[in-house]
Parts: structure tokens; C-alpha cells; sequence
């Protein structure tokens, strides 16, 4: 594999649905492979960061979303694997579709809606900011600890 010469761009989308679960992914490939993250991807050249997060969510989910606005960002420098990945992490809601994984035995193992709260592990690095980010929003935004 050739080493890349500079940090790559992800994006993430952040999920709820009524019930205030997230949709979580399980990652079969690298860069964080083995465990659970938020839907996303690598943003193509010429390619603007929510144009690339509304794609991402429909190849890999069947969702079509909307953006809500911006949640956080982060960042995953691993020399020792040949990674450094700046992540944007976007709050979202779904317009349609209904999720399932077309990945499957690809990038993707499995997906599943899991409450804030009960959150499964190990998260990928880049998804911990943006699912304690969304707790703090929701908090905020309703008066209760949707984390408990």
C-alpha cells in the first residue's frame, strides 16, 4: 500500500431516529476496522463535505438524509498504520429510504440502531466526539440527559 503523502478528509453522519437511537456500522476495513462508527467515508476530490456525507449514508445505509448542521470534528494520526484522517461530523435526519447494509461483506458487517445510552463497543475513534456531541445538543436542546 502506498504511503499517503497528506492528512485524507472524512465525513460522518450522525442518525437518530423517533426513538433517539443511532445508527451504528460495523467497520470490516481499515481505517478503524473492528468497530462500531457512524455511517461516512472519504470525500472524493471536488467533492463538497456534505455532498460527500449525503452520499455516503445512501451507498452504504439506503438512506437519504438531510443535514442538520455541523456536530464537531476530529482527528485520527496513527504513523504506525500510515493514518491521519481529519473527520467532519454532521447531525442528520432521514427523508427516506429505510436503512440496511448495502455493503454487506464488503466495508460494512453489520448495522444496527442503538440508544445513546447502551452504545456498543469498541467506537471508532472519529465517532466518540460526534455521539458525545450530539448528547450534549440533545441535552441542551430538551432539558434531559439523553446519555442516562
Amino acid at each position: 500500500m502506498a504511503v499517503e503523502a497528506t492528512p485524507r478528509i472524512g465525513v460522518g453522519a450522525v442518525i437518530l431516529n423517533e426513538r433517539n437511537e443511532v445508527l451504528l456500522v460495523w467497520r470490516n476495513r481499515t481505517p478503524e476496522q473492528h468497530t462500531w462508527s457512524i455511517p461516512g467515508g472519504k470525500v472524493d476530490l471536488y467533492e463538497t463535505l456534505e455532498t460527500a456525507v449525503i452520499r455516503e449514508v445512501k451507498e452504504e445505509v439506503n438512506l437519504d438524509i438531510v443535514i442538520d448542521g455541523l456536530l464537531c470534528t476530529a482527528e485520527t494520526i496513527r504513523p504506525e498504520r500510515q493514518e491521519h484522517w481529519i473527520s467532519v461530523l454532521y447531525s442528520t435526519k432521514v427523508v427516506s429510504g429505510v436503512a440496511r447494509n448495502l455493503e454487506e461483506g464488503g466495508a460494512i458487517g453489520e448495522i444496527g440502531w442503538f440508544p445513546l445510552h447502551k452504545l456498543p463497543s469498541p467506537l471508532a475513534s472519529f465517532a466518540v466526539p460526534a455521539l458525545e456531541a450530539i448528547k450534549q445538543q440533545y441535552t441542551q436542546k430538551h432539558g434531559t440527559d439523553i446519555s442516562q
